[in-house]
């Protein structure tokens, strides 16, 4: 394994799913595995010991599940500050929404389908390292529409979103559909470094820890109404 190599922990009972994932993953020259977990705790401990720059978190495993395990090792990186934490993408059949949404809620970085491409597995994999969206707009609308809150938005946004400027807020509105930084920048007419200074700072005012969390907080506050947007390629 190269410096430049990404680092990768798969974490699924399933030995197949483990075999397939690994097989994927190991045949791009950038990316490479440091380790297989069966279960949650072997998750957290592997994750500790090998500080990957992405993990693949099964949901449904023995003992302690994925979701908790994504919070353990969350957790644990907000204690030891010296090196980034992961990026965890969720493994879902989709008939686990209501998981899925309190992983996200809890700062994965996104959800995959486990019938996905090798092409969009990789992809994932190299999106979500660089902070850049992961959530399907359809798929994403569709998911915290059932499980966010159903009360009607606030008549006063939260304190929070009045720390926003004007571009921040709009920054803010477009990551909360699903645009990745690119689609952003052509939306705004200006360069993806501009956005991504935006989005950083959306993210520290709002004490969010990635565009996962925004887009539930967008709705979660009343920002973005369940039924207003209109999926962006969806």
């Amino acid at each position: 394994m190269t410096e430049l190599q990404l680092r990768v922990l798969i974490a699924d009972d399933q030995v197949l799913v483990r075999a397939g994932f690994r097989m994927i993953v190991e045949a791009q020259p950038d990316l490479a595995v440091v380790a297989e977990a069966a279960d949650g705790e072997a998750a957290v401990r592997l994750a500790r010991r090998f500080r990957p720059d992405v993990v693949l978190m099964d949901i449904r495993m023995p003992g302690l599940d994925g979701l908790e395990a994504t919070r353990q090792i969350l957790q644990a990186d907000d204690r030891e500050a010296s090196s980034p934490p992961p990026r965890i993408l969720i493994l879902t059949t989709f008939d686990l929404d209501e998981y899925v949404y309190a992983a996200l809620q809890s700062g994965a970085a996104g959800f995959l389908l486990k019938d996905t491409s090798p092409e969009q597995l990789v992809a994932a994999v190299r999106t979500v390292v660089v902070g850049d969206a992961l959530l399907a707009p359809s798929i994403t609308r569709r998911l915290v529409e059932r499980f966010a809150r159903p009360e009607p938005a606030p008549d006063v946004a939260p304190e929070a979103l009045a720390t926003l400027t004007p571009r921040e807020m709009e920054v803010f509105r477009l990551v909360a559909r699903g645009m990745s930084n690119g689609e952003i920048a052509s939306e705004l007419v200006v360069t993806e470094a501009t956005v991504k200074t935006h989005v950083a700072g959306v993210l520290g005012k709002l004490g969010l820890r990635n565009r996962a969390q925004a887009v539930v907080f967008a709705y979660e506050s009343g920002l973005i109404r369940a039924g207003a947007v209109t999926p962006l390629g969806g």
